[in-house]
């Protein structure tokens, strides 16, 4: 997926004199990847020349993203995410029908060599905080409450709970086909029906810090068009 310049503005939800904070399109990687030429990173520093990404998104993860535009303010919300002094909140729609109340997940991860995480005693320490939000007909939407910043760690924190993250093929979510839940839902013929949403299901929803300056910044990410679509079409189709 190619990103303009215009794009980039776009996606701009809060700008100061040290951040950016944009709402992640998805199928973009937040830094350099091999595969796409066009990364969030690159954008950035054609729009703020000096910009540094303070944390990153999976390439398949919409959603809030905070950018620094100097080094100062790059160090300040950096410390801040060493600290854990970092509210972050993701919204993920997940397989089946679950009711989590503040359900803690201490699970350790570690980080294989095929691009994978597995939960393991000899990996890093990861802590998650799980809530329902929504229970549809075989799909829960959850919000995501990362205390730690380990790769992976909510869709594998949501996979141990059997849980896992809708299209997250890579630990155990199903794609969703409009056909599961829409009687007489009809191709055209001679076509294969695809997923109505071409990735997981996971959004950074917000992002909580203080400025510089100290204040405190509180921004949320609308959700892009492919997830809003998916909520639409479970919310049609309650328990």
């Amino acid at each position: 997926m190619k990103i303009s310049k215009l794009r980039f503005q776009d996606a701009v939800l809060f700008e100061d004199s040290d951040f950016i904070l944009i709402n992640k399109p998805p199928f973009i990687a937040t830094l350099e990847d091999r595969q796409d030429p066009t990364n969030i990173l690159e954008l950035a520093r054609e729009y703020e020349p000096q910009a540094q990404v303070c944390h990153r998104l999976d390439k398949d993860t919409s959603g809030v993203l905070a950018i620094a535009r100097n080094p100062e303010a790059y160090r300040h919300l950096s410390m801040q995410f060493e600290n854990r002094e970092v509210t972050k909140i993701y919204h993920a729609v997940v397989d089946g029908i679950h009711n989590f109340n503040d359900q803690l997940v201490d699970a350790p991860i570690l980080k294989q060599n095929d691009g994978t995480v597995k939960i393991s005693r000899s990996g890093k320490d990861a802590q998650t905080y799980f809530t329902t939000l929504q229970a549809f007909k075989a799909h829960t939407l959850v919000e995501c409450k990362p205390v730690t910043g380990r790769m992976h760690q909510i869709r594998i924190h949501l996979a141990r709970l059997g849980a896992s993250i809708t299209g997250d093929t890579l630990y155990g979510g199903k794609p969703f086909f409009v056909s599961a839940i829409k009687r007489g839902f009809n191709l055209k013929k001679m076509t294969d029906e695809e997923p109505l949403v071409k990735r997981m299901a996971l959004h950074a929803r917000s992002l909580r810090f203080l400025l510089v300056k100290g204040d405190g910044c509180s921004i949320e990410a609308p959700y892009p068009k492919d997830f809003q679509a998916l909520i639409r079409q479970l919310s049609g189709h309650k328990r």
